[in-house]
């Protein structure tokens, strides 16, 4: 019965995630409007120094081997990890599935608002003039990225980052899963390491993982936002049937006939009847 179970969640789950990547792919921004609202990206990051995504890839623009391992990372670690936290999940805590498979989706879902209304080009994408190199490109291996129904058909969809807003996702669902102390640090540093992953393979501005992070707990509060209201629900629902089961008992017990002669005290009984059998003139 589980196992049935388990397979309908997956199909769910499938066709819920090949919905997002339908909309997504039909979102068409021109690159007029990107390549502006990354140039006011830089600017902004500028302003609050945290414009170092090109000395993050020059520091590792010699080492074809390191790219070559981030540009793997980018496009395949992204979909493994999520996969396996949902199957631990299911396994281990079913009881948290329902709630983290929804935040999940829900943020998905909430990140196409954004790639529809705020198109922003990636540095990759950049004139030759900010410097950026195009690892996938150039060098290649970004896994089942590479071609088939997982190529990016919109490549103006860097705000948020997703990568970031998954690995945020899986650190939160594996951390407290995990039993070894090793592995609850691995899911821990694991944003970090997807953040070396989209600089270095210039994918992300900084700023965009800022953006993954405020997907996650945007998804995470309206998630508990609902589900608040669906408990508030039910409990008005059984508020309700408590009153009314409480109206038929007062119901029933009103049919009954009731009788209207006051009680009399039992002393006050004994004594009109030693009265009523008493000879008169005793």
């Amino acid at each position: 019965m589980r196992w049935s179970r388990g397979w309908r969640e997956a199909a769910v789950f499938v066709v819920l995630y090949e919905t997002y990547g339908t909309i997504r792919s039909h979102i068409h921004p021109p690159a007029g409007p990107a390549v502006r609202h990354a140039e006011d990206l830089i600017r902004l990051e500028r302003a609050l120094g945290l414009y170092q995504e090109g000395r993050l890839q020059r520091a590792f623009i010699d080492h074809t081997t390191v790219l070559q391992f981030w540009n793997i990372y980018y496009g395949t670690v992204h979909f493994v990890v999520p996969v396996l936290a949902l199957w631990l999940l299911w396994r281990r805590r079913p009881e948290r599935y329902s709630r983290a498979r929804t935040v999940l989706l829900v943020m998905c879902f909430v990140s196409l608002v954004v790639f529809a209304l705020y198109p922003l080009a990636p540095p990759r994408y950049m004139p030759a003039r900010y410097g950026f190199v195009d690892t996938a490109a150039r060098w290649g291996g970004l896994g089942p990225l590479d071609s088939g129904s997982m190529r990016d058909t919109n490549p103006f969809a860097a705000m948020p980052s997703l990568h970031i807003g998954w690995s945020v996702w899986c650190a939160w669902v594996l951390v407290p899963l995990l039993s070894r102390r090793w592995a609850k640090v691995l899911a821990a540093v694991y944003p970090l390491v997807t953040l070396t992953a989209i600089v270095v393979t210039a994918n992300h501005w900084i700023l965009d993982a800022a953006g993954g992070v405020a997907a996650f707990w945007s998804a995470l509060a309206l998630v508990t936002v609902g589900s608040r209201f669906k408990r508030r629900g039910r409990g008005g629902e059984q508020r309700i049937e408590g009153h009314d089961r409480r109206i038929l008992r007062q119901r029933r017990s009103s049919g009954r006939p009731r009788s209207t002669i006051p009680v009399v005290p039992r002393r006050i009984l004994r004594h009109v009847l030693r009265l009523a059998t008493t000879p008169s003139g005793h």
